[in-house]
């Protein structure tokens, strides 16, 4: 596997988040399962593992920790703090919350539930307008000169709140979502993550199975599968987004590729310091992702991509307003 440098972290050039493990697609999957793909990943290259309280909450990063705790000082291991999630009960509640004190509370926890003594790269998952980012930055800083988290990252965080932080504790990757048919980060946080040497981690590279062409307008989600109230997600908008998708298979075709393969082997040209997390419960599409990493797309492909993308007009809000109004703050 091809490796990646995320402001001087390096991991591997496809990782692998878990997300998909908790009951974000409907029920969670069986546990030993769970950890066969975990491990599995990891037995094909992959290092860099992605998790957060908020999957579950708590259920997810248990998960992980015990899924790598045989391989721990192979792996780098993310994490994300920012929900207004009790530390201890882990009961839920509106908003966010990272406060200095509950950020300290919820890392312990974190340490916990990972068994681990560090915590590689963590993440504030979202921005809380309430408390400054200086100060987010400034308990991070301290946490790593305690030796309990290693890296510093931030997730869905607009340009301006990028810099400020990384001028108190440098930032090692900004997490957002990026991918063919979500491109919110290419006007500003690319360049600024070029600009500070910063690292870039998409998520839902695969447009949360969109871009794999396994989705129609008869395709119909599982109860408590986020899916269903996604506004992108909605049967009128599957079927007018369905040109991203032919554009993605006529390229899989000429390249004797998935579709899959295409929409994570185009984030891999885009620039050398992002490395996209996908998520699958099912170890044959981690192989097949991982796939992506041997697919080169030429400068005339790239700029066949783009001509063609740039008259396709995107359908449908990429998350619920709910969960929207905490992006880019």
């Amino acid at each position: 596997m091809q490796t990646r440098s995320l402001g001087g972290l390096t991991v591997s050039a496809l990782g692998l988040g878990t997300m998909s493990f908790a009951s974000t697609y409907g029920a969670a999957p069986d546990k030993a399962a769970a950890i066969r793909v975990i491990r599995g990943a990891h037995e094909q290259g992959v290092t860099l593992f992605d998790t957060a309280e908020a999957y579950g909450p708590f259920t997810n990063e248990a998960l992980v920790g015990e899924a790598l705790a045989p391989i721990r000082d192979k792996v780098i291991v993310a994490s994300k703090f920012g929900f207004n999630i009790d530390p201890e009960t882990g009961e839920r509640k509106a908003g966010l919350n990272s406060r200095p004190d509950h950020i300290r509370r919820a890392v312990e926890g974190m340490l916990k539930r990972l068994n681990m003594d560090k915590i590689d790269l963590i993440y504030q998952h979202r921005v809380d307008p309430e408390v400054p980012i200086e100060d987010v930055a400034g308990v991070v800083k301290d946490l790593i000169a305690a030796g309990k988290v290693g890296h510093f990252g931030l997730s869905e965080a607009a340009a301006g709140t990028i810099r400020r932080a990384h001028a108190v504790q440098p930032v090692t990757a900004i997490q957002s979502e990026y991918s063919l048919w979500t491109r919110d980060p290419e006007p500003e946080i690319l360049p600024l993550c070029e600009e500070l040497g910063i690292g870039f981690v998409p998520w839902s590279p695969l447009g949360a199975g969109f871009l794999t062409g396994k989705i129609d307008a008869n395709t119909r989600f599982g109860e408590g599968d986020f899916r269903s109230k996604s506004p992108r997600f909605q049967p009128e908008a599957i079927a007018a987004n369905q040109a991203i998708v032919n554009l993605v298979k006529r390229i899989a075709d000429e390249k004797s590729a998935t579709p899959a393969q295409i929409a994570l082997a185009w984030l891999l040209a885009r620039k050398p310091f992002i490395a996209p997390i996908f998520g699958t419960r099912r170890l044959e599409r981690v192989t097949e992702n991982l796939g992506a990493a041997n697919v080169t797309l030429t400068a005339d492909d790239m700029r066949d991509i783009e001509t063609t993308a740039a008259g396709i007009s995107i359908v449908g809000a990429r998350l619920p307003e709910a969960v929207l109004k905490f992006s880019y703050r």
